[in-house]
């Protein structure tokens, strides 16, 4: 058997792979993240199956159903919210597989920034304004940062940052950042992305926080902040495109035909 890590995505059905669709669909046995990850999106687990909300289970009850299905030889579908590489907690899970034997294989999904960024409607690497991308998140109760991996560290690079599971420290993350990134910064507070009650706050690092308290928001939000967020307009065209810039797919106008004639 096989325990497949699925990336759900942030929440819309819609934005399942067809990899991942297909193996909902085959598992005998589905855990899922209920509290990240609607029932819409295991609905199309196979009649019969043994479908399972952890959100209140710990790491041995979980492993301990995985454990039952192996010894069944039926497959699991272990199912993670966004990107499962991302704060998607299966190294662990990873860890106790690899000491037992047990067969894994990881399947990839939409992470939440992605989908803040369509739903926005924009890019998040625009020419001459942002080119870097931070994932990043603040300890509060969960595990704690590395030394070095601190917000202010990440804020000196003046990078567009995505910082994940921060909503309820805006306080502290706006104290850290303003510094950097100056009042008039745009941030966009993404709250479940993806979900029908989706909400996207819009706001600098000066007014950001009381709308954010305005809507009453304390979990499941990603906070975007960078100049790119703006409504940026001026700003150079990229290169890829640009005539006068060859790459190997598109020699400089002229060039291939004097080859040709050459030859």
């Amino acid at each position: 058997m096989t325990v497949y890590f699925i990336g759900a995505g942030p929440g819309d059905p819609e934005l399942l792979t067809l990899k991942a669709q297909r193996l909902i669909a085959a598992c005998p046995v589905c855990l899922y993240a209920g509290s990240l990850v609607p029932p819409e999106v295991v609905a199309g687990a196979p009649e019969g199956a043994r479908v399972m909300d952890t959100a209140a289970m710990t790491l041995d009850e979980t492993h301990a159903e995985i454990k039952a299905a192996h010894r069944r030889g039926e497959d699991v579908a272990r199912v993670h919210s966004g990107d499962p590489s991302l704060y998607g907690a299966i190294a662990e899970q990873i860890r106790l597989l690899c000491a037992e034997g047990i067969n894994y294989e990881i399947i990839p999904g939409v992470p939440a920034y992605a989908a803040a960024a369509a739903a926005l409607g924009q890019e998040l690497t625009i020419p001459g304004i942002a080119q870097s991308l931070v994932l990043t998140r603040v300890s509060m109760q969960s595990t704690a940062m590395p030394a070095g991996e601190t917000l202010e560290n990440f804020a000196r690079t003046g990078a567009t940052l995505a910082i994940h599971l921060g909503v309820r420290n805006m306080r502290e993350i706006i104290r850290v950042l303003l510094p950097h990134y100056g009042e008039d910064c745009p941030v966009v507070v993404a709250y479940r992305v993806g979900w029908p009650d989706q909400l996207l706050i819009r706001g600098t690092l000066a007014d950001i926080r009381a709308k954010v308290r305005a809507q009453k928001i304390t979990r499941t939000a990603l906070i975007l902040v960078g100049p790119a967020l703006g409504d940026v307009r001026d700003f150079s065209d990229s290169a890829l495109y640009d005539p006068a810039k060859p790459h190997v797919l598109r020699p400089v106008a002229g060039v291939d035909l004097v080859e040709e004639n050459n030859t």
